[in-house]
């Protein structure tokens, strides 16, 4: 965990690097669209990933900006020219509104109905912090949904869960329309799945204010953790809202032997974010740090999964999840 520990510092020391107050109270247009674009363009990591041209988005939304407009239409401007990113981590705060592009799972099926759930889950599942948990098909399958990883899980929470499935023949860990919180959470959850110490991905963090000024790729490890841990079969279930620390724990969880994806694709969102703020008071959050896989690639546009399943017209008819079946059916497959 000592690498762990380091990247997580030097995070927070970027972090407050980054966290930048504007010296001055300024409410004109042209100002405040002028540092919004250099904030960005000197601090934001995916320019030459996602193949953006900066300036040029800077000389189309300029002419859009004067003197005269209200906030409330330089807001929209400014929301506007954000969503050029396709960045879920970027977002713009005011008093009034906060700026957000979605599109990175509105555009795609949603893979995840809460009613359907209710099916599986009922109402006498168990909870441990944000762990909501029940035995499935006659006791042999442990199915446990995380909705939000800005929920605690202790690991007190996650030892009682397993001896609850200690006689199940898989578990599966139901972690769609999670859109991220605490990389901790993450950390936490997937120790308990490692039998050995792997490499988990690399970090790197801005060195200039040019486009390609990065450092080079620092290595993350992640150790098994001293507590009770579980190598029978997994299938993690994931959708597009899956995103940010959620994003995270996939990427690590496909890289072990019992562990099956399934599903659809990941939102991505493997930037780390940070904020700064604009003359004018209000606040910018960007993704500054990438967060790259073991193999060094970027997920900033979600992780495939080893299986594709999408939920059926047919089957949500019926009441059931599409995905849900798949991965019961699997685990009820394999051999013990």
């Amino acid at each position: 965990m000592k690498l762990r520990i380091i990247y997580y510092l030097l995070l927070v020391g970027i972090l407050f690097s980054a966290c930048e107050k504007a010296d001055k109270y300024n409410p004109s247009p042209r100002d405040n669209f002028e540092a919004l674009w250099q904030i960005l363009d000197e601090n934001y990591c995916f320019f030459e990933f996602k193949d953006i041209d900066w300036d040029e988005v800077h000389d189309r939304y300029s002419v859009q900006i004067n003197e005269t407009m209200s906030q409330y239409d330089l807001f929209e401007v400014l929301g506007k020219m954000l969503a050029e990113l396709k960045d879920g981590h970027t977002n713009l705060f005011s008093s009034f509104d906060v700026a957000r592009y979605w599109a990175w799972y509105e555009d795609y099926p949603a893979n995840f109905n809460a009613e359907i759930q209710k099916n599986y889950l009922g109402t006498d599942y168990k909870i441990a912090g944000g762990l909501k948990y029940k035995r499935l098909s006659n006791d042999q399958v442990g199915y446990v949904y995380y909705g939000n990883f800005s929920s605690g899980v202790g690991e007190s929470n996650l030892d009682n869960m397993f001896i609850h499935f200690k006689d199940c023949r898989g578990l599966i860990l139901d972690v769609r329309n999670n859109g991220g919180g605490a990389m901790s959470n993450s950390d936490r959850i997937t120790q308990r799945f490692l039998e050995e110490k792997i490499l988990t991905g690399y970090v790197t963090y801005k060195t200039g204010n040019g486009h390609t000024d990065f450092s080079s790729p620092y290595p993350l490890y992640l150790s098994p953790s001293d507590r009770l841990r579980w190598t029978k079969p997994v299938i993690v279930l994931t959708n597009r809202q899956c995103y940010s620390a959620t994003n995270n724990l996939v990427s690590i969880m496909r890289l072990l032997p019992h562990v099956t994806v399934m599903g659809d694709c990941t939102g991505g969102g493997s930037g780390f974010p940070f904020s700064s703020e604009l003359p004018i008071g209000w606040s910018i959050r960007f993704s500054a740090c990438p967060i790259l896989d073991a193999d060094k690639k970027h997920t900033e546009f979600g992780i495939e999964p080893d299986e594709k399943v999408s939920m059926t017209e047919e089957d949500m008819k019926k009441g059931k999840d599409t995905i849900i079946e798949a991965a019961i059916g699997r685990i009820l497959s394999t051999a013990d």
